[in-house]
């Protein structure tokens, strides 16, 4: 049995907000929020869902997979974005209810959880898709994900795992995967927004998933963005790019377009 809370909240939106998705929004929309209690197996998770207020029909969902921090305000940023944007957004949680890494350490044990057990991890996002299938008003025919960081890593694996996505969006994540050859199995478009100088994803990285999208016979594509490292979303990151991982709102601004480009074509 699926539990819901709602804990419901209007966030009334301003024309031109820029977020910490270089989110730059046109048009002043109502949205309702809530937080959602739901499992996975024996596991309690709690996700954020974002719906534009008063909508008809079905409009298209969209998937947000979370940081290695976990579920927080720039995942929930994205969420209300997207829903000014016309479409129902949900933040899954990968860790679980209450499982908040509190430092790097924490955050590199929890990610390695999943990073080190693929199908987990796999099972893990489908959770957070099909509870978003669930949600009324949404079209379970046009639905994408997107994730940043351990998220970008995670879409790309639910990608690889079969699910029924129109795409998938991963912004400065990771795009090893044990095996390569599974990429056969993707029905998805996939779009991957990436700091030409991210130290943790290098070229190396890069090149062999460009091998596997294109072994497995993939519609996908690659931007990179010059002079940006890890988390170049991520307004927590810093400014310091000798770091390794720094926000750049040049890049930031651009990939958020990238993806509205590529939503308009999968989710029209």
């Amino acid at each position: 049995m699926i539990r819901i809370l709602l804990v419901i909240a209007i966030v009334a939106s301003t024309p031109l907000v820029f977020l910490a998705t270089g989110a730059t929004e046109e048009k002043a929309v109502e949205i309702q929020t809530k937080t959602v209690v739901y499992r996975h197996g024996d596991v309690e998770l709690e996700g954020f869902l974002a719906v534009p207020a008063g909508h008809d029909g079905k409009r298209p969902g969209v998937l947000v997979v979370h940081a290695w921090m976990g579920p927080g305000e720039h995942e929930r940023e994205s969420a209300v974005a997207l829903a000014r944007l016309g479409y129902v957004a949900f933040v899954l949680d990968m860790y679980g209810k209450g499982v908040r890494p509190k430092d790097r350490g924490e955050a590199a044990k929890q990610a390695g959880l999943y990073r080190g057990d693929r199908p987990l991890m796999r099972a893990r996002a489908r959770a957070g898709l099909e509870r978003l299938r669930a949600v009324p008003g949404v079209d379970a025919s046009r639905i994408a994900a997107i994730g940043y960081c351990f998220g970008g890593g995670t879409v790309l694996e639910l990608a690889r795992s079969g699910a029924d996505v129109r795409g998938v969006v991963s912004f400065h994540g990771n795009l090893d995967t044990p095996d390569p050859s599974v990429a056969k199995s993707i029905r998805s478009k996939v779009l991957v927004l990436h700091g030409a100088a991210d130290p943790y994803v290098p070229p190396a990285q890069v090149e062999a998933f460009r091998r596997e999208m294109e072994d497995g016979g993939v519609d996908w594509q690659l931007i990179m963005y010059g002079g940006a490292v890890h988390s170049f979303t991520h307004r927590d990151a810093g400014d310091d790019p000798s770091k390794g991982v720094a926000y750049q709102p040049r890049a930031a601004k651009r990939s958020w377009a990238a993806m509205r480009g590529f939503f308009s074509e999968v989710l029209k």
